[in-house]
């Protein structure tokens, strides 16, 4: 077993920089703008009102100390207040970097503020390293809880780490699940820190709200703290730069949820900050209010450049958190609580198209030289427009049989001469590493007799739900996912699928992406809900057909309400691509 401090080496110098890392190398620091983070301080109720001296901040992953500064200043107007001095405040903030540089920008920033302030250079300098240490927090031992954790946690994929590192975050941390960023165990370790009546408030990327990666942490978070509010800036500039991100802030203690405030800002401007600081404060002196049996619940309230809403109740367990409206919320839960999940109805299956390790080498046209059978018609996403497929000639090579095992190149000698001619290439995929004795196999079994089966086909990036009915000539790509069913007929359940009804279950759940784009991934196209295919009348079934055809989606979004029985949908916002 390696040490602590063998595993913070492994870390490369920029890991714990915010931003996604799509190539190997991590972005550079990407600061959060100073009236967003007074924001996230307020929040946590660090305030210079309290007496700050006697509680303790943490910041896990300082940077370049653009928490840490305000903090500071914050920290010091507090201690003037109440007649404190240096000596009082040099265990009241912790904060850490695993990045040797950040370290010393960090500490030079919060020294540089102190000294402003008006304290000697000697105390600013020793304050400031006594604040600010050198390692991974994750990592690292406490021997004390906070009252305030604040931050802007690390954003990376825990893939993108070595094995080693790795295996200790996740022997660790139960809520990195699946393919979770590091972030999730950011929030993890900063709750079991919270001493009793702290505050965590971060700022972060959002989808753990929704993904399944995110189902651990939201399943602790139901069971054993408080949601305080929840701040969408889906559409704000809370950085000083852009990233690939969609943040959100909130602010959660120990104890139960009831009643959250959610606020959501158009831009995050300094005044839209203020106005969220002092709505969301009033809201929770109104559920503290309600709690204590003085005050009564009210209505929405909306501020300048901020709109607040109230949800009485919270989500539970791991279910995923669904905040656009009240309103919306309830429209959801009813369909939810009178349909069947879509695998649960009629045989209906999804499912993804294959995924190959190497699209360059494994999709080829009909004329390589390789044996026929190993070949099988495919269809990517660029083949599909205006709801019709075209053939564009492509084949995926087949390296599986049909016992589901990895053929013997002997008996291909033409594919085993193809595969050959690429091996260095092909044998530097993780796939083949892993197994070395079968180092030509692509990532995911292609299914010949998919091809064959009538289905429909779903891009993964839509602006809206674009459903094309397969008749069954084509392999989908793994950029497309797929539905078959035994119980509906496809064309009439391509109808429902095109309709607004069913858009309104994946816009619930899915993640936005800029542009106004969703990913229509399995994950949330499983959350669709479908009545049963005889529970809906014939002439609705004919029309969703003949509708389908036509792509009138007009008609297809009148038709689903009439197959749901419902009678209008709450209004929300997607970029319609199918028009």
């Amino acid at each position: 077993m390696q040490t602590a401090l063998d595993l913070t080496v492994m870390l490369p110098q920029s890991a714990y920089d915010y931003g996604e890392r799509s190539s190997g190398e991590a972005h550079g620091v990407v600061l959060t703008k100073p009236h967003v983070v007074s924001l996230i301080l307020d929040l946590a109720g660090y305030t210079e009102d309290r007496d700050l001296a006697s509680l303790s901040l943490l910041e896990p992953a300082c940077g370049h100390g653009a928490f840490l500064v305000p903090a500071a200043e914050r920290l010091i107007a507090s201690a003037r207040r109440h007649g404190r001095d240096a000596r009082d405040i040099e265990s009241a903030i912790r904060s850490y970097d695993v990045a040797r540089d950040h370290v010393d920008r960090a500490r030079l920033a919060v020294a540089g503020a102190l000294a402003r302030l008006g304290l000697p250079l000697d105390d600013a300098r020793r304050l400031s390293e006594a604040w600010v240490a050198h390692g991974d927090f994750l990592l690292t031992g406490q021997g004390r809880r906070f009252d305030a954790v604040v931050g802007n946690p690390p954003y990376i994929r825990i893939e993108q780490l070595s094995p080693e590192l790795q295996e200790e975050y996740r022997q660790r941390y139960s809520s990195l699940y699946d393919r979770a960023d590091l972030y999730v165990a950011f929030i993890e370790r900063g709750l079991d820190l919270l001493a009793p009546g702290g505050v965590l408030s971060f700022i972060c990327a959002d989808r753990w709200t929704l993904n399944r990666y995110g189902a651990p942490l939201r399943r602790m978070l139901s069971r054993w703290y408080q949601v305080r509010c929840y701040i969408d800036l889906h559409s704000a500039s809370p950085f000083e730069s852009e990233v690939v991100a969609y943040p959100s802030i909130f602010a959660v203690s120990r104890g139960k949820t009831g009643s959250v405030p959610v606020a959501t800002l158009s831009t995050a401007s300094p005044e839209e900050c203020e106005a969220a600081s002092s709505a969301l404060r009033r809201a929770e002196g109104r559920a503290e209010g309600r709690a204590e049996g003085r005050a009564e619940g009210g209505a929405p309230e909306r501020c300048p450049g901020v709109t607040v809403a109230e949800y009485p109740s919270w989500f539970d367990g791991d279910d995923p958190w669904v905040l656009s409206s009240p309103e919306h919320l309830e429209a959801l839960r009813s369909l939810e609580a009178r349909f069947s999940p879509i695998e649960e109805v009629g045989g209906t299956r999804v499912g993804i198209g294959v995924a190959t390790g190497s699209d360059r080498i494994f999709i080829v046209r009909g004329d390589v030289d390789i044996e026929r059978d190993r070949l099988v018609p495919l269809v990517m996403r660029d083949d599909i427009e205006d709801g019709r497929i075209r053939d564009a000639g492509r084949f995926v090579i087949n390296t599986f049989g049909d016992d589901g095992k990895v053929v013997r190149l002997d008996a291909y000698p033409r594919l085993a001469a193809y595969l050959r001619a690429h091996e260095a290439e092909i044998r530097k995929r993780y796939i083949a590493q892993k197994s070395a004795a079968s180092w030509f196999r692509t990532i995911d079994r292609v299914h010949p007799e998919l091809a064959s089966a009538p289905k429909l086909l779903i891009p993964d990036i839509a602006g809206s739900n674009e459903v094309v009915h397969e008749e069954g000539r084509f392999h989908p790509h793994h950029n497309l996912y797929f539905i078959t069913s035994e119980g509906w007929d496809l064309e009439a359940l391509g109808g429902l699928l095109s309709s607004r009804v069913a858009l309104f279950f994946v816009w619930s759940y899915a993640v936005k992406m800029r542009g106004g784009y969703l990913r229509f991934q399995a994950q949330y196209l499983r959350r669709i809900r479908l009545p049963a295919p005889e529970s809906v009348a014939e002439d609705v079934k004919r029309d969703l057909r003949s509708a389908f055809r036509r792509r009138d989606f007009e008609g297809l979004d009148a038709l689903a309400l009439r197959a749901y029985d419902i009678d209008a949908l709450p209004r929300f916002s997607f970029l319609d691509t199918r028009r």
